[in-house]
């Protein structure tokens, strides 16, 4: 089966996010901790959960909610009573710093791209947060160079499983529908939202435990489910 366009999600499909976050949460407590704010991992990770519960809750379906700096500067107001500019930009950037450091493509990530260039399709990102973290992440992995567009949802402004980012890069390569593949970790976000404009798609988790198959129902249920990354070749192009 071969496609004229193949859409990747970002996070957790090219690379494992879980190694990422935590690395990112060592360096953020490490940052809090230079800047005279002593608390152990326990209350940390409690400070944060909240903080991002909240960010979640009010900032739904925008790129906002997934916003580091946006946490942290909720996290230290609870913490503190105050805002503290200064510390939640130092706490956001260390954690972007050590995440970006834990960052490595997943096996196979490179011979697809390679296949998938000799092939002539077109390659995108669809992903659902601020274009400057996800730039970075790209450039940090080393593929910037590898994507013929990303698209992120602050850019078009609604989040998957919006069909927007999805006609959005359709649109970008002159391409149906039907003609392009999404691949991506979540069922909701990139399965049952490519599902619903008629893309195909495929099911590949990087890190941790991939759905049950019981969550793998109606708009949910990927055309194809990927052991391997490099499985995908056996797909398209």
């Amino acid at each position: 089966m071969s496609y004229e366009a193949v859409c990747f999600d970002l996070d957790d499909t090219l690379y494992p996010y879980p190694p990422c976050n935590e690395a990112g949460k060592r360096a953020a407590l490490a940052a809090l901790r230079d800047r005279g704010h002593e608390m152990d991992r326990e209350a940390f990770d409690e400070l944060y959960a909240t903080a991002r519960r909240e960010a979640k809750r009010e900032t739904a379906g925008t790129a906002a909610s997934h916003d580091r700096h946006i946490y942290f500067k909720r996290a230290l107001r609870r913490y503190a009573g105050e805002c503290d500019a200064g510390t939640a930009l130092a706490v956001g950037d260390a954690y972007w710093d050590g995440y970006a450091e834990e960052m490595a493509l997943c096996d196979g990530v490179e011979s697809v791209l390679d296949a998938l260039a000799a092939a002539g399709t077109d390659v995108a990102v669809v992903t659902n947060l601020t274009t400057r973290v996800q730039l970075r992440k790209l450039a940090r992995l080393g593929i910037g160079d590898r994507i013929d567009r990303l698209v992120t949802s602050e850019e078009v402004g609604r989040e998957k499983p919006s069909a927007l980012p999805f006609t959005t890069a359709l649109a970008a390569f002159d391409c149906r529908p039907s003609e392009a593949l999404m691949v991506g970790d979540n069922v909701e976000a990139d399965v049952a939202g490519a599902n619903a404009v008629g893309m195909d798609t495929a099911l590949f988790v990087a890190g941790g435990d991939a759905p049950d198959e019981g969550e793998l129902r109606g708009p949910r249920r990927p055309d194809h489910r990927l052991d391997a990354f490099a499985d995908l070749t056996e797909v398209a192009p």
